[in-house]
């Protein structure tokens, strides 16, 4: 009689894990909606829409979903802030004026934990004193400022690099 052995794999069927797509949140503060008119010397002629469609088209490059949102009032910035967690991968916010004013919106962005990207149009440190202190900063994973309307596609590529390197730790 011949006895043979025989080796049973117990290697399990992966099943794929289905990614979704990163989401970025662009959160604008006052006055934004006046971009292209308010200030060109300082802030450029792109409108806050040409903006956007600059962030998309990067965006879809990237295959990365954007939501842009602009607000006057600071509740509701707060207000999208708390709601953004579990639903967006990263905050990018440009808070205008309440940069340097604002303990709701640094108190906002501490508490949901969603990584945030202070982004500014102007350099902020090479204009009035007041401008330059950001009350965010301190709790905002970085800080893109003086590219123009380029540092909002800046910051696009930088929430990508946010996200892949919170995978590698």
């Amino acid at each position: 009689m011949e006895l043979r052995s025989e080796i049973h794999s117990t290697k399990r069927r992966q099943t794929p894990k289905i990614m979704r797509q990163m989401k970025i949140l662009f959160l604008n503060g006052p006055n934004l909606n006046l971009l292209g008119q308010r200030e060109p010397e300082i802030y450029g002629r792109a409108t806050l829409g040409e903006i956007e469609a600059r962030v998309r088209e990067r965006a879809k490059e990237l295959k990365v979903e954007i939501d842009f949102r602009q607000s006057n009032l600071e509740g509701e910035l707060v207000g999208w802030i708390q709601d953004a967690r579990g639903k967006f991968d990263v905050i990018v916010m440009n808070a205008a004026a309440y940069t340097h004013t604002s303990i709701a919106l640094r108190d906002a962005i501490a508490a949901v934990g969603v990584p945030t990207i202070e982004i500014h149009l102007s350099n902020v440190h090479a204009r009035e004193e007041f401008r330059q202190k950001s009350l965010i900063a301190p709790v905002c994973y970085g800080q893109i400022s003086g590219f123009g309307p380029k540092s909002y596609v800046l910051a696009v590529e930088a929430s990508v690099f946010v996200k892949e390197s919170k995978k590698l730790h």
